[in-house]
């Protein structure tokens, strides 16, 4: 599993539709906006590793955590964290694992953090989607589990 972590001040999801777009997703306040990507070889041990360092990771304002402060987390999954892009001018996302094996593991890390206390935001899996963020740092990092 891989992660783009950013340490945030609000966030918010929106999926487009025909019809418009629909917020699905916000916090407000410190928190932390996670996309997550999810490799063929996953697992649910994994995820609740993932879930687990994200809680913990202390990278809010004054090192603390989203669980030393109570801060939110907004989680949205992202296959293109896997793209590859070495070879020619369009990415191949060959690492990437499918829908139907991913979905499950950004559910878990997501039911894993509220397990642990977290408030939880998503996004909705497959759909496609507006992210809005104020990067407070800015403050980026990235995990490999």
């Amino acid at each position: 599993m891989r992660a783009v972590v950013q340490r945030v001040d609000g966030a918010s999801v929106a999926v487009v539709t025909d019809s418009g777009s629909e917020t699905v997703g916000e916090i407000v306040g410190e928190g932390l906006c996670v996309l997550v990507g999810v490799a063929h070889e996953d697992t649910r041990e994994k995820a609740a590793q993932l879930a687990r360092k994200l809680w913990t990771l202390r990278i809010l304002e004054g090192e603390k955590s989203c669980s030393d402060a109570n801060a939110p987390l907004l989680v949205i999954s992202q296959f293109t964290l896997y793209g590859d892009a070495r070879k020619g001018r369009r990415p191949t996302w060959n690492a990437a694992a499918p829908g139907e094996v991913a979905e499950p593991l950004v559910d878990e890390v997501v039911a894993r953090l509220r397990e642990l206390g977290a408030t939880v935001e998503t996004g909705r899996f497959g759909a496609d989607m507006r992210v809005s963020l104020t990067n407070h740092g800015p403050f980026t990092v990235q995990l490999e589990m």
